[in-house]
């Protein structure tokens, strides 16, 4: 779809009939094909706010995939990079971009639920790229529960949100129409296929790192034309 080595419309209804895991892992080999991969220009936006290489010890990106915002993170790090992702198949495709090299920290790719994770105090930066989707409203306050466990006294975590747009504006009609056929499909076909759009949305993402102890700044600089409305937030742990 959208690329001649992307998915097929077959497959990416396949994706959507199964489980959250069970269907990326269907879509791993092609994943890097389709539009739903994060893009560069996400990636190099959050980069502006991450500092200069090799300026920290440690970073975890959560729900990695295919490892896309390893590129940006392996540069910063003097000691590992861990990813996190609950598909193997994605994971497995993320070791193949990112074997070990000479003078790079190495990089980590761990199966797991980030709601299940338990680092202690073990990271200077956490990411997460595109994948908000994935964490349903109701578990938000034990996602971030997880992340202030996993990350160091004055480490920061980094991701890219928005305002809801107008009700009138092709995001909203788009993302709203979306999100109501995965809630339908959801009450229909299990297990279900947890992805949404238009989640942890400011100001509600802020007032509730802000509860989970966080320093929370938002810059609204990052990015321009068509992606304008996006903003950096960088959450510190206090």
């Amino acid at each position: 779809m959208f690329h001649p080595q992307g998915p097929t419309f077959w497959e990416l209804a396949e994706q959507c009939l199964s489980s959250t895991e069970r269907g990326y892992d269907l879509l791993a080999p092609k994943f890097d094909y389709t539009p739903f991969r994060t893009p560069d220009f996400l990636l190099d936006g959050i980069a502006k706010y991450l500092g200069e290489p090799r300026s920290i010890d440690t970073a975890l990106d959560l729900c990695t995939g295919t490892g896309a915002a390893i590129r940006i993170l392996r540069p910063l790090c003097r000691q590992r990079v861990v990813g996190v992702d609950f598909s193997p198949g994605m994971l497995e495709i993320a070791r193949k971009h990112f074997p070990d090299e000479p003078e790079q920290p190495p990089v980590e790719f761990v199966l797991g639920n980030v709601l299940e994770m338990d680092f202690r105090q073990e990271f200077d930066l956490v990411t997460i790229a595109g994948a908000q989707g994935h964490i349903l409203p109701k578990d938000e306050p034990r996602y971030l529960d997880r992340i202030h466990a996993a990350l160091k006294p004055g480490g920061r975590f980094v991701f890219v949100t928005t305002e809801l747009p107008p009700w009138w504006t092709p995001a909203r009609i788009l993302s709203r129409g979306f999100n109501a056929a995965m809630h339908m499909r959801n009450l229909i076909k299990r297990p279900p296929f947890v992805m949404f759009y238009l989640t942890f949305l400011l100001p509600r993402a802020r007032q509730l790192l802000e509860a989970q102890d966080f320093d929370v700044t938002v810059h609204d600089d990052a990015f321009s034309g068509r992606a304008r409305a996006l903003k950096v937030v960088v959450a510190t742990k206090r």
